[in-house]
């Protein structure tokens, strides 16, 4: 079984490719949705969270609030850089050993692939994790479009950006690089292609 590691910039379509990937037989980790569970379930990590930033970024029904902590973590401030290292420093290696768990899941059911998509994954050093990182590169004004469709602010979008390494960045560090700037059929094709090629060669059509 191979672990494909999932890359590209906001907005760039990996949520797209990956469940184009999962079509084709691969088991999908999410870290984001990971680490949503790892907020809502982990009481270490709600009690962490409540000291470092107090009762307000509780809901109203006592739960974490995340886009509270978002408010936090994406300020372009000192302390925004200093609250999103502390979350991360708590956050990620609870979520790689839940990855970690999936994966090995995925193995023993002879699934041929897993994608690993989280959105700092080269930043949080989990490249070794993957046999190899795939990159879907959209420019960056395509980028906004789809970030604006889905109801975020030119700020919102660039302060997300920050938070990550830059896509010419990843472009580097990338295995295989598949460009997202066509249709969705487009892009089917490209990743069925990688599929067949670097997954599955023996089962090409």
């Amino acid at each position: 079984m191979k672990t494909i590691g999932l890359v590209g910039g906001v907005a760039s379509g990996k949520s797209l490719a990956g469940q184009m990937l999962v079509d084709l037989g691969a088991v999908l980790l999410d870290a984001d949705r990971t680490g949503h569970a790892v907020l809502a379930e982990d009481a270490n990590v709600q009690l962490a969270v409540v000291e470092r930033w107090g009762d307000g970024v509780l809901g109203t029904d006592g739960r974490i609030d995340r886009a509270a902590i978002a408010r936090h973590v994406f300020a372009e401030t000192a302390a925004g850089a200093a609250d999103r290292k502390f979350l991360e420093d708590l956050l990620h290696p609870r979520i790689r050993r839940r990855l970690n768990q999936q994966r090995d899941e995925a193995a023993a059911s002879g699934r041929p692939a897993v994608v690993l998509d989280a959105p700092l994954l080269l930043e949080a050093g989990w490249g070794p994790m993957c046999d190899l990182v795939l990159m879907i590169d959209s420019p960056r004004e395509l980028r906004l479009e789809r970030a604006k469709a889905r109801g975020w602010s030119d700020a919102e979008f660039d302060r997300r950006e920050a938070a990550q390494w830059p896509p010419n960045k990843k472009s580097r560090l990338a295995d295989v690089v598949i460009a997202n700037q066509g249709t969705d059929e487009e892009l089917r094709s490209a990743i069925a292609d990688f599929w067949h090629r670097e997954i599955q060669p023996a089962k090409r059509a």
